[in-house]
């Protein structure tokens, strides 16, 4: 009686210690958290511009500042606005590949052997292993796509700032060209 006493007894503990491994092994898995990294751009290229018809410092000033006037008008870029040209990105990776995975699985495996009960925990722990595996893929794959839609909207926009910038540099030089400076 003795060895059919502790082999229930054993039989019973089974899904205990599964789901205190599965537990312990769930923590091993936990992914970091997310860092924030910013990346300042570089600084805007400086416009050098020389009086090439003897315009005096006050002229090129003046002729200097209507020009800028005259760009953010065309443009609509003014870079002395602040914020306009310094765009910081901000990057956040996600949690690595795979990790919603072996996460839905631990957890899978876990609630299945509670499910299963004492006489089926292991078919309990195998079916919920799978089934939290295909929920953690999914998850893993909303995830990756997340950060690519993330990535191509960060992006447009530091294109969308770089070509409002040089559309103003254009803009800026043509106009003290035509006033007889030399633009560099």
């Amino acid at each position: 009686m003795t060895s059919h006493s502790s082999v229930s007894i054993f039989r019973r503990g089974i899904p205990a210690l599964v789901a205190v491994a599965a537990a312990t092994l769930s923590a091993c898995v936990v992914a970091p958290p997310p860092r924030t990294v910013t990346v300042a751009p570089p600084p805007p290229p400086r416009i050098f511009v020389y009086p090439a018809q003897g315009q005096s410092p006050e002229q090129t000033d003046r002729d200097r500042y209507e020009c800028h006037q005259w760009a953010v008008q065309q443009t609509g870029f003014d870079p002395s606005r602040p914020g306009s040209g310094a765009q910081q990105v901000v990057v956040q990776p996600t949690t690595p590949p795979g990790a919603g995975t072996a996460v839905g699985a631990i957890g899978g495996a876990i609630l299945g052997s509670i499910i299963g009960g004492p006489n089926n925990a292991g078919a309990g722990l195998v079916l919920g292993g799978v089934t939290g595996a295909i929920v953690g893929s999914a998850a893993d794959a909303n995830a990756q796509a997340q950060t690519a839609q993330d990535r191509a909207q960060i992006n447009q926009a530091v294109a969308e700032g770089r070509a409002q910038s040089d559309a103003y540099r254009r803009a800026l030089t043509t106009c003290l060209t035509g006033r007889g400076y030399s633009v560099n």
